[in-house]
């Protein structure tokens, strides 16, 4: 099927072969529609494209439907499809699913076969399902890792809920207080769970140097030689990861290394809880992308670096070490009546 990457420089893109994620959705019965608009090569989070158009928004269609995974989530929102796939680098798959009022579970790092997907950054990317339910994202979660539908469960779980969003490098000034994820702390409790706030740790120097090295040698091809044919958003972004020096992806590497080593056991917590969205209100549609990509993931990106699994149930995001135990939770919320 023709395969752009929502890029007019592959317009044409026949690939030879479907990429494993999909193949094992088509062994279990799965049908495939077609093929969902995107931000360009899959870097941005509001959904916008100068080349095949901005998606809509269903459900609010003067606001943004949120990216990258911009038509997956307008397409499940519209009642178009059940069941879709996206990639997630920093957010891809839950700002969309959160803007739209549908369910994004990023997986984690490894857990499914990237073959196939245009990489972003190699060492973040991960392809996950979404869908109207958990329940839905769940099955079909299980059948990309060849694992099993975890029962419902928040009985007992250590629960840290973010009150401001994570650093992925040593903070400038300390992040507002922010008590959004504190509204279902009473509900988590309900169910057996403790909940208590937290912060999460913080990576040594600056992290984003990696990012940015891997995106320019994921275009190396194409970037800068085909500058022009790139669209403004994107080629804005590539022009600032070209100039990352060596010294600064080594430096980068180590501290992500580091960071993630220290998380694997810090904080002591099951779950975290936080919004998905770094806004309490959705940016207009046709907004300025460079403007609020930052502030508008920030809290989808750390999850990312550290390779955890996460999910967002619209605007409630819920993270973890574990995949089984995070989408255990999801369900049970689900179960006593969601979060949407």
């Amino acid at each position: 099927m023709r395969t752009t990457y929502a890029s007019s420089i592959y317009a044409d893109h026949v690939p030879q072969r479907s990429a494993p994620s999909v193949t094992a959705l088509e062994a279990q019965g799965a049908i495939v529609v077609g093929k969902a608009n995107a931000d360009e090569f899959a870097w941005g989070v509001c959904g916008q494209n100068s080349f095949y158009g901005d998606t809509v928004n269903p459900t609010a269609p003067d606001r943004v439907a949120g990216g990258s995974s911009s038509g997956n989530a307008a397409a499940l929102a519209a009642g178009m499809v059940p069941l879709a796939l996206g990639t997630d680098t920093g957010g891809s798959v839950r700002l969309p699913a959160a803007c739209c009022g549908v369910v994004g579970l990023k997986t984690a790092r490894g857990a499914v076969p990237t073959q196939g997907v245009y990489p972003l950054a190699a060492s973040f990317d991960t392809v996950g399902p979404m869908a109207t339910t958990v329940a839905d994202c769940a099955l079909a979660h299980a059948v990309l890792t060849g694992g099993e539908v975890p029962a419902p469960a928040l009985a007992g779980l250590r629960v840290g809920v973010l009150t401001a969003h994570p650093d992925l490098g040593p903070p400038e000034a300390p992040a507002e207080r922010d008590e959004r994820a504190l509204a279902h702390v009473d509900r988590l409790r309900a169910l057996g769970a403790d909940v208590f706030e937290l912060s999460l740790p913080v990576p040594e120097s600056d992290t984003w140097a990696v990012f940015y090295a891997e995106t320019a040698a994921a275009h190396r091809d194409t970037f800068p030689s085909r500058r022009d044919e790139y669209g403004p958003l994107i080629r804005a972004k590539l022009d600032r990861a070209m100039t990352v020096t060596a010294e600064q992806e080594r430096e980068g590497r180590r501290a992500l290394e580091a960071w993630r080593a220290r998380a694997a056991h810090e904080p002591d917590v099951d779950l975290v809880l936080a919004p998905t969205l770094g806004y309490d209100e959705l940016p207009p549609a046709g907004v300025d992308e460079l403007g609020v990509r930052l502030p508008f993931s920030a809290y989808t990106r750390a999850f990312s670096y550290l390779g955890w699994p996460a999910i967002a149930m619209g605007p409630l995001q819920l993270a973890g070490r574990d995949a089984a135990v995070v989408i255990g939770a999801a369900l049970a919320l689900e179960r006593e009546g969601g979060v949407r």
